[in-house]
C-alpha cells in the first residue's frame, strides 16, 4: 500500500490517480495512525513551507512520518514535500525543516536574467534535468529529460552525494531531485511530468 499524507497543502487526487493508473493501490489520508504499517509514504507538498510544516506538525505525521524512515521503509517527497526534508527554508522568514536531508532552502533573486532576459519567479513550466546519481526512483529515465516545475525556492544540499540530479534556471543548478538510503524526493512534480512521472512513480511502486 502507498500512503500519501494530507496535511492540507497538496496536490493530493493527482498523485493518487496517478499511482492508481499505474495498477498500484494508493490511499490518501489525514491520519498519522496509518503510516505505522504502510510500505512506501508519499509527502506532498504545494505552497509556502512554513505553512506546510506547521500543518505537518499539527496533524501529528511527524513523529511516525520518522519512524516510517527509521524502519527503512520507502518515501518519496515531492516540492514543497522535498524541501521540508532539508533543515531550514528562508521563505516568509527562517523555518526549521525535518532535517533529514542537511541543506536549506533559498529563494531564486529577484534580478535573475538570461541571454539579457528577465527570469520570472516562480520557476515554472518545463525544464531538463541532468542525472547526477543512479537513483532508483530514476532508474530509465535518460539524462536530459525534460519534467514541470512550479517553485519559487530551491533546494541547496550541503552534502553532493545526496543530490541526484539537478537543473539550471539563469545562472543556478539547483537540486532537482535528492536520494539518501530510503529518502527520495523530487522538487519537480512527477504527476504534472507525463510519461516521465508515470516512470518515476513506476519505481517507487517497485521498490
Amino acid at each position: 500500500m502507498i500512503t500519501i499524507i494530507d496535511y492540507e497543502m497538496g496536490n493530493l487526487r493527482s498523485v493518487a490517480k496517478a499511482f492508481e493508473k499505474l495498477g498500484h493501490a494508493a490511499r490518501v489520508t489525514s491520519n498519522p495512525a496509518d503510516l505505522v504499517n504502510t510500505d512506501k509514504v508519499v509527502l506532498p507538498g504545494v505552497g509556502a513551507f512554513r505553512d506546510c510544516i506547521d500543518n505537518l506538525r499539527k496533524g501529528g505525521f511527524v513523529e511516525p512520518l520518522l519512524e516510517h524512515i527509521a524502519a527503512g521503509r520507502p518515501l518519496l517527497g515531492i516540492c514543497v514535500g522535498m524541501q521540508m526534508l532539508f533543515d531550514e527554508s528562508e521563505e516568509f522568514g527562517r523555518h526549521q525543516g525535518l532535517g533529514l536531508i542537511p541543506g536549506r532552502v533559498s529563494r531564486f533573486p529577484a534580478d535573475m536574467t538570461e541571454n539579457n532576459t528577465h527570469l520570472k519567479v516562480p520557476h515554472m513550466g518545463w525544464n531538463s534535468i541532468s542525472i547526477l546519481k543512479d537513483s532508483p526512483i530514476l532508474q530509465g529515465v535518460e539524462d536530459g529529460s525534460y519534467v514541470y516545475f512550479v517553485h519559487s525556492y530551491h533546494c541547496q544540499a550541503q552534502n553532493d552525494d545526496d543530490v541526484a540530479a539537478s537543473c539550471r534556471y539563469g545562472d543556478i543548478e539547483f537540486c532537482a531531485s535528492v536520494w539518501r538510503d530510503n529518502i527520495m524526493a523530487t522538487q519537480f512534480h512527477p504527476e504534472k511530468s507525463q510519461t516521465i512521472g508515470l516512470k518515476i512513480f513506476q519505481n517507487f511502486a517497485n521498490l
